[in-house]
């Protein structure tokens, strides 16, 4: 896999403009600021080639990303107090329609930021993807925030915290800042289009 071969493809606010599915699709799903964009800029070699902001709530349109022989999907992220509820609702049609949509998705990353634990949002969002029987892993984001000790707890914690409900799926550490996690992500996407 050639990981520098990547372009940005488009970007779609409704459901209705988004191109067929002809690729297997990776997704990227979590709350707003968890660092979505710099774990696909991380895993791709790139600074910029996925918008980093520091203002939460700032990817709100699905971006689709195109390797060889598959996509990337930066899903909006969720859960920012300040978006408007009209927001929020086409936020909701937007992602439950991509994911009805019969798209090829093999794999959906869901980040948590490890200092925080998972919301219920993205307890919400791992549900639906075992009722949906979307395969997904769980990536902890910001790890290099935590000391050891943080970090070994941290990891306990959020394992015993989903144990009901993320059965087989890996949990990944990353950090975009310490390169922790990276090759393992890697892998896991490559494992997941081979299936």
């Amino acid at each position: 896999m050639n990981w520098n071969n990547v372009n940005f493809e488009a970007a779609f606010g409704t459901l209705e403009q988004i191109f067929p599915s002809d690729l297997p699709e990776i997704c990227f799903s979590g709350r707003s600021n968890v660092g979505k964009s710099s774990l696909i800029n991380k895993i791709l070699n790139r600074k910029s080639i996925a918008r980093v902001s520091s203002t939460p709530g700032k990817t709100v349109t699905i971006n689709f990303y195109k390797l060889d022989g598959l996509r990337l999907v930066d899903l909006p992220g969720y859960g920012y107090a300040k978006v408007n509820d009209s927001e929020k609702q086409r936020w909701a049609s937007l992602m439950e329609g991509y994911f009805r949509s019969g798209r090829n998705i093999k794999l959906v990353f869901q980040l948590i930021d490890m200092r925080r634990g998972a919301t219920e949002y993205d307890i919400s969002m791992i549900e639906f993807m075992r009722y949906m029987k979307i395969p997904f892993a769980i990536v902890l984001t910001k790890c290099d925030k935590l000391n050891k000790g943080e970090f070994n707890n941290s990891l306990k914690d959020i394992k015993e915290q989903l144990k009901e409900i993320i059965e087989q799926s890996p949990v990944l550490p990353f950090s975009a800042l310490k390169n922790i996690g990276v090759e393992d992500i890697r892998q896991t996407i490559i494992k997941s289009i081979e299936k």
